[in-house]
């Protein structure tokens, strides 16, 4: 070959070779971070995405924000389960993170998630300033945990579930998948996840492809349906952690595309639209998405007035469009589904005057240096919004507020950045179509396409499927007396319900269970609550889901209840049962969103069982209370009925700690000002003033005496010397192995043992007089509605007219065998024992099963 032609045929090699790497790169899937508050938009979201061919878009992580409209525990499990659903266990799912951020601003590892920037420190117990915003119960966080209900109804479920300890954070997944590559992250609720990133990693900010965030509001009024008294300016997503959402779009120095409510706004969810979503359900994801619409739709309240708008919007899933689209076409390739406009603009953090410190705001005030190297003097130095009715935000004869955090606003000037922002949706081009917007059709398409579709739900997830309710057969059985569980739904609590499901008939008739939605747990756990009843075949109890704040305090609002942590031994392990309730069989029983056409199927409230079991007293009954959690529920029963005392035998109180000799320290960790408060009565103090100094006759099972039998070794021991077991004394063996486990582990789970305590209310309700008891009578008051330092402290006083008959003293070795054989004994146990039996029989014909089940509730 001449050096010409070898020249050439070099020359060619190399061609072929850059057109081979260039068709390899093009070819390449554009990777995707998806972060996530779990909201309803963000369940369409993210199975419009994930419905799109692999080969094109791939995510890599996914993580969950949960400082706004969904709780950690149950989010992470929900998510879980969609990704079962479309066979997508590959992808990481990451959850806050418990590392805290000093005083100095020193970040340290693994935080985010769970608290707003300015709420963070070295704990996850903290303020609830901007969460505030979001109602904890129905028609908020409770709604958004439970996807009004429908997930548990239709989702099938999955091998993955949140697990303490061992749950990947936020930040540990973020950093993973861009280290691995570049990516574009899609940003669908608070950005505090990936603030604290690119706060610590820096480096990692080069992969990141561009930032698309929904959120913001920048020539449109903002969304704070419940704050707008205050704050009129603000939008939801920004408003969750307003310093994380400016560090994203004004510090980073990563591109971002701002999908904000001037866009979205153009994008309700019209008539038309949820007409053709009702009608083409051809895939499991494309019957979830409805079905999580239409409960949202069910209760929501017609806002816009206009005859084709149902008031609700695709905020989320549009902002996934727009983020596909740019992905697809390049950023100057024209969006499919948007128009598109540069802005300069900046997140306003703060109120005017600006540099000037009145206390508000923890990064300039009493510092020489700001925080996070904030600067003074800007729009995020002056006075920081301190709940949803500061005073300060108030105008008086307004009812528009001057509060701006969380404010995306158009300026020049050195706080100006250079953002893409889309301002409105792009028409449909089809126009025999009944949908007007190019991102209508497209949504439908999409979930419809039979590629990439959902495996099944739970109703095809196994071949025998049913929704089986066990009730026992009363008939010729002697009752003992009436008894309502009030519960917080704390570990000790479960253990307690079992416990009393296990008890003697002829002693105890368990007529009711009531959920207190202001203690360890938060209320969507009340599907725990049911699975546990489902367990012991006792799905005749009612469950009764009482108020989630403390008494006297408004809806939205969180006094007190900051005290529980959010993180690591706190809501999102309780809320999980310690990533133990996903071993529970499913019950049908489920709480249920508020729907107006059939009321029928609401969630109970706590008051409405009380009524319920009032009623079906006979003559000359009476009801015995044993209340494990804040008296809220029972506090509101003694204010709205009047004859409540009168049909109440007896109360026995699990909580509090008697202040008389002030050696013995309360139990109120998170709170170092207050040493002498113990939980229960610290959550809601004036609850418990309320039930404590009344005419109701009760017995209180305190603090000090719950210390004396709150031993690992001690119950494991009692329940290891049986020679038989039950399902249920193994789930209680392994709940509380857990917690010791987790207790020897971790110094954030350093208080488990103060919830072995709480099962002695149940066992000497029944077993009393067997466990030796010394009994003291003493003059009580509590102290309420004063100080953090002193809420929920109960003292002696010599001159107060309220006796307390107070649980002193027992035999503790007794207590642990009596729990143990109550347990362990094989009456009235599981009729299923757990959802790996459970599915075991959903795998088989059931011709003798149920037979079987009959025999054993007989």
């Amino acid at each position: 070959m001449s050096p010409h032609a070898r020249a050439a045929a070099v020359a060619m090699s190399l061609f072929l070779a850059v057109a081979a790497a260039g068709v390899a790169a093009a070819a390449a899937p554009r990777r995707l971070i998806v972060d996530t508050d779990m909201d309803t938009d963000d369940v369409l979201a993210l199975l419009y995405i994930l419905k799109h061919n692999r080969s094109e878009f791939d995510v890599k992580a996914i993580t969950v924000n949960a400082n706004e409209w969904s709780d950690a525990g149950h989010a992470a499990n929900h998510l879980y389960d969609i990704l079962y659903m479309m066979g997508r266990d590959d992808i990481p799912v990451g959850v806050g993170g418990d590392g805290g951020i000093s005083d100095a601003g020193d970040i340290h590892r693994d935080v985010g998630g769970y608290l707003p920037l300015i709420d963070q420190g070295l704990s996850t117990a903290g303020g609830c300033r901007y969460r505030q915003a979001v109602p904890a119960g129905r028609g908020g966080r409770l709604d958004i945990d439970t996807n009004c209900g429908e997930w548990r109804g239709f989702l099938p479920q999955g091998p993955r579930r949140y697990r303490p300890l061992r749950q990947p954070t936020a930040q540990q997944v973020m950093s993973d998948a861009l280290a691995a590559g570049p990516a574009t992250v899609l940003l669908l609720g608070a950005h505090t996840n990936l603030a604290l990133l690119l706060m610590t990693r820096p480096d990692l900010a080069r992969n990141v492809e561009r930032v698309v965030v929904s959120g913001g509001a920048v020539r449109a009024p903002g969304n704070l349906f419940t704050a707008s008294a205050a704050n009129p300016a603000a939008e939801f997503n920004f408003f969750g952690d307003p310093f994380a959402a400016h560090h994203v779009l004004a510090r980073s120095g990563v591109p971002v595309t701002l999908v904000p409510l001037d866009a979205t706004n153009t994008v309700p969810v019209t008539d038309e639209f949820y007409a053709e979503l009702r009608r083409r359900q051809g895939t499991h994801e494309a019957r979830y998405a409805f079905r999580s619409l239409d409960a949202v739709l069910a209760r929501h309240v017609r806002r816009s007035g206009s005859h084709n708008d149902t008031g609700y919007y695709m905020w989320d899933s549009f902002a996934a469009g727009v983020a596909i689209s740019s992905m697809r076409r390049g950023e100057t390739g024209g969006n499919e589904f948007a128009e598109l406009e540069y802005m300069n603009v900046t997140v306003v953090t703060s109120n005017k005057p600006y540099g000037v410190r009145d206390g508000s705001n923890p990064f300039f005030d009493g510092r020489a240096t700001p925080k996070f190297g904030l600067k003074e003097g800007g729009v995020h130095s002056g006075h920081v919004q301190t709940g949803i009715r500061d005073a300060f935000c108030l105008v008086p004869g307004s009812n528009k507020g001057r509060c701006q955090d969380g404010y995306t606003k158009e300026v020049s000037g050195p706080e100006a950045v250079r953002v893409h922002v889309a301002t409105t949706a792009k028409p449909n081009t089809d126009k025999s179509s009944p949908l007007d917007k190019e991102f209508y059709k497209n949504f439908l398409e999409v979930l419809n396409l039979p590629e990439n579709t959902g495996r099944f739900n739970i109703s095809t997830q196994f071949p025998y499927y049913r929704e089986v309710l066990y009730k026992p057969d009363f008939r010729n059985v002697s009752r003992g007396k009436p008894v309502i569980f009030d519960m917080d739904m704390s570990p000790g609590d479960f253990v307690s319900l079992i416990y009393l499901l296990k008890g003697p008939r002829d002693v105890i008739d368990l007529k009711a269970v009531l959920v207190n939605g202001n203690g360890w747990a938060n209320s969507a756990s009340i599907d725990i609550v049911y699975d546990v009843l489902h367990m012991m075949g006792r799905d005749d109890i009612p469950v009764g889901l009482g108020n989630t704040t403390a008494l006297g305090n408004p809806t939205l609002g969180c006094k007190n209840s900051y005290a529980i942590p959010h993180g690591s031994g706190g809501f999102i392990d309780s809320d999980t049962l310690y990533g133990l309730a996903r071993s529970l069989p499913r019950s049908p029983r489920r709480y249920m969103s508020e729907d107006l056409d059939h009321p029928e199927r609401r969630q109970p409230h706590a008051y409405d069982v009380w009524q319920t079991v009032k009623k079906q007293l006979g003559p000359g009954e009476k009801i015995t209370v044993l209340t494990s959690g804040p008296l809220t529920n029972l506090a509101n029963i003694s204010l709205s009925d009047k004859d409540a005392s009168s049909v109440i035998e007896r109360v026995y109180v699990v909580g509090g700690h008697i202040r008389d000799s002030g050696r013995e320290r309360g139990n109120v960790f998170t709170v170092p000002s207050n040493k002498y408060a113990e939980f229960n009565m610290f959550l809601d103090p004036l609850s418990a003033k309320t039930v404590l100094e009344s005419s109701l006759k009760i017995t209180l099972i305190p603090l000090s005496v719950q210390r004396k039998v709150a031993s690992f070794e001690g119950v494991l021991a009692a329940l290891e010397q049986r020679t038989k077991h039950t399902p249920e004394s193994r789930f209680v063996h392994g709940l509380i192995s857990l917690l010791q486990e987790l207790q020897r582990k971790q110094r954030l789970y350093r208080h488990m043992d103060i919830f072995l305590g709480e099962v002695l209310g149940a066992v000497y309700m029944v077993q009393g007089s067997d466990l030796e008891p010394s009994v003291e009578v003493k003059p009580v008051i509590i102290v309420a509605n004063t100080t953090e330092s002193t809420d929920g402290q109960i003292l002696v006083r010599r001159n107060s007219a309220n006796l307390l008959k107070i649980l002193h003293n027992l035999n503790d070795g007794v207590y642990y065998n009596n729990l143990a054989n109550s347990l362990a004994n094989d009456k009235q146990s599981a009729v299923v024992g757990s959802f790996e039996e459970q599915k075991a029989i959903w795998s088989r014909p059931q011709k003798h099963f149920m037979a079987d089940i009959a025999k054993d509730m007989k």
